[in-house]
């Protein structure tokens, strides 16, 4: 695609089976990947936040906010201004640790990422570690030479910075 470049779409949609698929396969019918989707239930407790990454061009991104709008379980959509949000990820990170040296280098790292580790065995370390993609991506390959044996990546979920909100009004 022409100048494609990655979009934020945030979705306040109803909180019940089935929504997710329905966005998901709008996505789909346009032949469009999804980079990442989170989902979860905000404060008002029947309704969902979608937050979902997308690369492509402006004119492809809109006509898919527009279909999204169309949904009928879909109460709100909004595209959010990369440079006024606010995104986070969570990784967990399992790692090879071969000796004494290999954990105590990799317990190093964790500190300096500000991750945690949250399990310990003898031949592995599992650490969780949370901010921007471009943080997770730079202890990931900065770790890669010990052994990554399993990773899991929860997906970007964003808010914009400042008083502005996607909301619904009540």
């Amino acid at each position: 695609m022409a100048n494609e470049s990655s979009h934020i779409i945030a979705a306040i949609v109803e909180h019940k089976p089935g929504v997710l698929y329905s966005v998901a396969n709008l996505f789909r019918r346009r032949g469009f990947n999804i980079d990442s989707i989170s989902v979860g239930p905000i404060e008002q407790g029947d309704l969902a936040r979608m937050t979902i990454t997308v690369k492509g061009d402006e004119k492809t991104v809109e006509q898919v906010v527009k279909q999204l709008n169309k949904l009928i379980d879909v109460v709100k959509v909004s595209r959010l201004d990369p440079a006024k949000t606010v995104t986070r990820e969570m990784a967990l990170v399992k790692v090879h640790v071969p000796d004494t040296k290999a954990r105590s280098d990799i317990i190093n790292y964790v500190d300096v990422f500000r991750g945690r580790v949250v399990d310990v065995s003898q031949e592995t370390l599992m650490v969780e570690i949370t901010g921007g993609s471009d943080k997770i991506d730079a202890f990931i390959d900065l770790i890669k030479p010990f052994g990554v044996k399993e990773l899991a990546r929860t997906g970007i979920t964003a808010l914009s910075r400042g008083s502005k909100s996607v909301r619904i009004e009540e």
